[in-house]
């Protein structure tokens, strides 16, 4: 009888604990599949979600994100500087995903021929690369803006059948418009990768907005920025094109957050 006393009496300080940190947690954002968080806390405080160590700024911001199949919750533990352990469950919206056909795609673009695959594993590198470059300035706090105008023709998560054959989801988010209409910057950032011929995305742009937050242009027709290049929120960056693996012209919107695909819809300011 006395253990199982002493059971609940742990579990009972456990949730007491929990709900006391709570105060001293500050999360915003989208708390559903494809959502990213901005988070704050002490600066002292060691942050963790499902068990992997979330990078904080010197004021103590930090930021994560849910990826596509993201379980229904997931568990936020913090660490205070006297090694006291405190957790919160975090309660993740689940989401249904469209199906998307594209037919008529050029057969070497669906499934590259194997000459081509030096350069694209070559590719993956150098944008892997692109996508590590620190820049600790919060830019991201600027929000964020649809980078083109045009008609939404493709969305985040949507399972992708290309020419009649199930591919990978898609992870961004499709705007239609013809070759040479404007894109700028969705917010304030660090321009980290700009290469005009990339063999699936074609001409392509990453930008940085801090704590690994970056946001990436594809299939673009002219490349108006520079690795290095401070940008602006609104600023135009490139054009419109069909370039890499497209049927038209189109940009492809992508967001991440250290390897975890976001949904760029749910960060423009509404």
């Amino acid at each position: 009888m006395n253990v199982l006393k002493n059971f609940y009496l742990i579990i009972l300080i456990f949730i007491l604990v929990s709900v006391n940190n709570a105060s001293d947690l500050e999360l915003k954002g989208n708390f559903i599949q494809g959502g990213l968080i901005i988070g704050k806390t002490d600066k002292e405080t060691k942050v963790f979600l499902d068990d992997t160590l979330v990078t904080k700024d010197s004021e103590g911001y930090f930021l994560f994100g849910f990826h596509r199949n993201h379980s229904k919750r997931a568990i936020l533990k913090t660490i205070d500087k006297n090694k006291n352990h405190f957790f919160k469950e975090l309660k993740v919206e689940q989401r249904k995903y469209i199906t998307q056909k594209i037919n008529n795609l050029q057969k070497n673009k669906v499934t590259p021929p194997k000459e081509f695959y030096k350069r694209i594993n070559a590719e993956i590198e150098l944008i892997k690369k692109a996508k590590k470059v620190l820049v600790t300035k919060a830019f991201y706090k600027k929000g964020f803006i649809m980078p083109a105008s045009g008609i939404i023709t493709g969305v985040y998560g949507s399972q992708r059948v290309l020419n009649g054959k199930p591919r990978r989801p898609h992870y961004g988010l499709d705007i239609a418009n013809k070759t040479g209409t404007d894109v700028i910057a969705t917010s304030d950032g660090i321009i980290v990768l700009a290469e005009k011929d990339l063999y699936f995305s074609g001409g392509t742009i990453i930008m940085s907005h801090g704590q690994g937050l970056t946001s990436s242009y594809l299939h673009l027709s002219k490349i108006l920025v520079r690795v290095g290049d401070k940008v602006y929120q609104g600023q135009k960056v490139a054009e419109i094109g069909s370039t890499g693996r497209a049927t038209g012209p189109h940009l492809d919107w992508r967001m991440e957050i250290k390897g975890v695909r976001i949904d760029p819809n749910l960060l423009l300011n509404k």
